[in-house]
């Protein structure tokens, strides 16, 4: 298939398909992170044996990697040709899922993990870089706001469709079922994505590996702080080793004449903004994903597969309301529509707080407000990060939008989970009968103490109330951040005179 050449005209009938192609892989990759976490439950009582820090780094070992290695994949993506990285982050993808199915022990299971990271990584930026180069200038907004909503719908399909495999059959057949999917859509892509140009200039490996270096040691210290302590040596050592490997980073990138990420494009207020913007709002939604699948099946005595439906309400804002959010833009700004959207998201927190214990409709109504938040703010973040760079760098915008999504996610994931595993074991010391040692997860507390099960389910709803709440708090104080450097960024005199903010970025 012939290359397209940077700004030749794409023809109409290729953005469709592209676009659906291109969705389905988006809500592949991100859907995993939630049907794995509808998993725990089984997980913890396999054979397998996890501790409570195994079952976060078997749900976080995917998202580290992802993480750590989308921007240097969207990098990889521009130079080497987005079409061939896609799909061959698709197959890695698959074969670690299989590796993960045929799991023996929780060490096989991590490298399994770890492997479909990988592939993630190289799936999701380069999703973004072909779909920029497939469409037409003019539909970029429209495409952009429907790819953003795969990713809050991935979620919720990971959500219902991995309640439906895990109901029928067990975690190894959710595994299983994911390697199969992701053959399917590797298929997909080699019939429909289009080959673009690639980038002429070198791959910055010392950037890369200072870049991958640091993100691994900030995120071993927030997943590890929950079982190591945030004060113990491991944690504190890891957060140090992440600042000084920031600034190495920074250092080589200033001075590199071609970098992975040039640390100078965060002058932009808009971009920086949005950076911190999607952070956020995917640390809301993936630290809800976490509480909601267990808090479902723990405090209301869901099946797997009620649980996985009990989230449909967070995606209907999602499938219908995502095409009006480009007019929204248009009519209201930036910055009202964010505005909007991380206070629906934290009020919805909030609410389902309250409403754990109440009747389902209640608690499906702050899932739905949820739903509305995230449905304002990914379109609206996605295309601001889209526009700080040029066209040819797509495959690095993916990768800026989708490495802020997945250190939120993780962030989500690790905070939330300290704050519930805290809130339950203090609520089960309070009781009347301690038990000894202090279980950390519900599956250990009632084995412990079958017995107690009434007490050990409402210990765990207290936990997971006080997780939401402190999560709404973070949602709200940081989105209001993200306001304020919106509207400044729309004060700019570069954005006044129409320059995008990678102009703005790269003026003297």
């Amino acid at each position: 298939m012939a290359y397209l050449p940077e700004g030749a005209p794409r023809p109409a009938q290729r953005s469709g398909p592209v676009l659906a192609c291109v969705s389905v892989c988006t809500a592949l990759v991100v859907g995993f992170v939630a049907a794995i976490n509808l998993a725990v439950p089984q997980l913890a009582a396999s054979p397998l044996r996890p501790t409570s820090s195994n079952l976060l780094w078997i749900v976080d070992a995917y998202v580290v990697i992802f993480a750590c290695l989308v921007i240097p994949a969207g990098a990889a993506g521009d130079k080497l040709g987005r079409k061939g990285v896609l799909m061959a982050g698709l197959g890695i993808f698959a074969c670690g899922a299989v590796v993960s199915a045929m799991a023996p022990n929780v060490p096989i299971m991590l490298i399994g993990r770890a492997i479909t990271g990988l592939g993630a990584a190289c799936v999701l930026p380069n999703c973004v870089g072909v779909l920029l180069h497939a469409t037409a200038p003019e539909r970029r907004p429209h495409a952009l706001a429907v790819w953003a909503a795969a990713t809050g719908i991935g979620g919720v399909v990971g959500n219902v469709g991995g309640g439906a495999v895990l109901s029928a059959g067990s975690w190894r057949a959710l595994f299983a079922t994911v390697a199969l999917i992701a053959a399917c859509c590797l298929a997909w892509v080699a019939r429909s994505v289009p080959r673009s140009a690639r980038l002429d200039r070198t791959l910055d490996l010392p950037g890369t590996l200072l870049f991958v270096a640091a993100f691994v040691a900030l995120l071993t210290g927030i997943i590890e702080g929950p079982e190591q302590g945030w004060g113990s040596p491991v944690v504190l050592t890891a957060f140090a080793c992440g600042m000084l490997l920031s600034l190495c980073w920074v250092r080589v990138e200033l001075r590199v004449p071609h970098p992975m990420l040039d640390p100078r494009l965060f002058r932009s207020p808009a971009l920086s903004s949005a950076a911190l913007g999607m952070t956020i709002t995917f640390f809301g939604s993936f630290g809800l994903f976490y509480v909601n699948a267990s808090l479902l099946q723990y405090g209301r005595g869901f099946s797997v597969l009620e649980a996985g439906i009990g989230i449909i309400p967070l995606t209907l804002p999602l499938l219908v309301g995502t095409r009006y959010v480009p007019g929204l833009i248009r009519r209201f700004g930036i910055p009202a529509t964010l505005s909007a959207a991380f206070a629906l998201t934290s009020g919805g927190l909030l609410g389902l707080s309250y409403a754990s214990t109440m009747a389902y409709p209640v608690y499906a109504a702050g899932l739905f407000v949820i739903g509305l938040g995230i449905m304002l703010a990914a379109p609206c973040l996605t295309a601001q990060i889209a526009s700080a760079l040029p066209v040819e760098r797509a495959g690095i915008a993916g990768g800026l939008q989708s490495a802020t999504r997945e250190l939120g996610s993780a962030l989500g994931v690790a905070v939330v989970g300290t704050i519930l595993t805290a809130g339950f074991t203090h609520q089960l010391a309070a009781g009347p009968t301690r038990p000894t040692p202090l279980p950390r997860t519900v599956q250990e507390a009632l084995a412990s103490a079958p017995a107690d099960h009434t007490a050990v389910t409402e210990a765990f709803t207290h936990g997971a109330n006080t997780a939401l709440r402190a999560a709404a708090l973070v949602v709200l104080l940081a989105g209001a951040l993200v306001v304020v450097g919106s509207r400044r960024a729309h004060r700019s005199p570069a954005v006044a005179e129409g320059l995008t903010p990678a102009d703005s970025a790269s003026a003297p």
